[in-house]
């Protein structure tokens, strides 16, 4: 059998072993360290995001940033269903009530429309948990899923018309942009996440961006256990032990200097399956809309199987019997066993969108053989 080829696998650049040999050489292993400086100084200039907070995972990023715009039990936050559950999990870490919100089509994200809808209900009183009197959310949570770029100045706008904060899911989209604007800036706070599959890594990683100074101080101190300016450990708050480590950044920094090129070796990659598998019966790609410029962290595919003569499962089979790892799109929220009894919003496009969508392996590190022979599998099993 052929050697595993992988969804999407870490990739290195070369330069990553000689900040980690730095934080070695001068024992600086702790949390906090030069390492950790530049790489918040690497995202912040890459970005334009004014100011980062290196985190241990985009989940902790998430939390702290609900924590700083005050969420507490009983209070709503509006998320996106159709994401991966660590948008949606540090909403009860608060005890607050997740309100779901559908996609559209277009992008697969947050559908500006039913946000509107949501938080109309709210407001009025007709969201479960919430008094006769209605409520404001706390915050909204969109995501831009695979990479692709959400509607954010419409998000923006509904966000704006009733006064709520919005916390900027790109855990997935570092180095997609709107309109020339990255992800992850639009928002009043920004996520993103190095975990080992995404677009880079620090083998596990995070980081809250903003463009309020005093916020992302906050965060930090937050994340380093609440720690207040004493000569004896005093705590006057809650903290967390959420900090980056010195040398998880060093990967961080070393795998920035190559951030652009494996953008690029992703996005070729998802022109390789537009152009190969071009004219098949049943397939469809999900498009960028006007302005957006998406990393393609993974290329995603719809499957119809009255045209295609399979479904998606037939088709990751195919692909598991050959070594190669495929998987579903994420199964929203609002259709997960844990949110059951939470409300949500809209007409159900994510869940079939979820119901036909596969992902294809979209790493930077694959080459035209795989991507050929991946291919191959494909058109065996597909109609044509």
């Amino acid at each position: 059998m052929q050697h595993k080829i992988w969804l999407s696998p870490p990739h290195m650049g070369g330069s990553e072993e000689k900040y980690v040999k730095e934080a070695f050489d001068s024992n600086w292993i702790a949390p906090l360290g030069p390492n950790v400086d530049g790489f918040e100084e690497d995202i912040a200039k890459y970005t334009q995001c004014g100011h980062v907070a290196a985190l241990s995972s985009g989940t902790a990023a998430i939390h702290l940033a609900l924590v700083l715009l005050g969420v507490e039990p009983g209070d709503l936050v509006i998320c996106q269903s159709f994401t991966f559950s660590a948008s949606a999990n540090p909403i009860r870490y608060q005890g607050a009530i997740p309100v779901f919100v559908d996609s559209e089509a277009e992008t697969w994200n947050m559908c500006p429309e039913a946000l509107e809808s949501a938080i109309k209900a709210c407001l009025s009183g007709k969201v479960s948990g919430t008094s006769k009197k209605g409520k404001k959310p706390k915050a909204i949570i969109p995501v831009h899923l695979y990479g692709m770029p959400a509607k954010m100045e419409a998000i923006m706008d509904v966000a704006a018309k009733y006064g709520i904060p919005v916390i900027e899911d790109a855990a997935e989209a570092l180095g997609s942009s709107l309109k020339g604007r990255m992800c992850g800036t639009f928002g009043d706070l920004g996520v993103f996440s190095f975990n080992g599959n995404k677009i880079i890594t620090t083998s596990g990683g995070g980081a809250l961006v903003g463009q309020d100074v005093e916020q992302i101080n906050k965060a930090r101190y937050l994340s380093t256990q609440a720690r207040d300016p004493a000569p004896h450990y005093q705590h006057s708050e809650i903290g967390y032990n959420y900090r980056m480590s010195n040398v998880c950044a060093g990967i961080g920094r070393g795998q920035m200097k190559v951030l652009d090129q494996w953008v690029e070796r992703r996005r070729n990659n998802h022109m390789f399956y537009r152009e190969a598998l071009r004219g098949l019966a049943g397939l469809s790609f999900l498009e960028e809309t006007e302005g957006a410029y998406s990393n393609r962290w993974l290329t995603t595919v719809l499957v119809d199987p009255g045209k295609a003569g399979v479904d998606r499962m037939m088709i990751m089979d195919a692909l598991a019997k050959e070594n190669i790892e495929s998987r579903p799109l994420w199964k929203p929220m609002h259709l997960q066993p844990v949110f059951r009894d939470y409300p949500f919003f809209g007409k159900n496009i994510c869940g079939m969108i979820f119901d036909s969508g596969v992902c294809l392996p979209s790493g930077s590190s694959l080459s035209e053989k795989n991507l050929k022979n991946i291919v191959q599998i494909l058109k065996k099993v597909i109609k044509t």
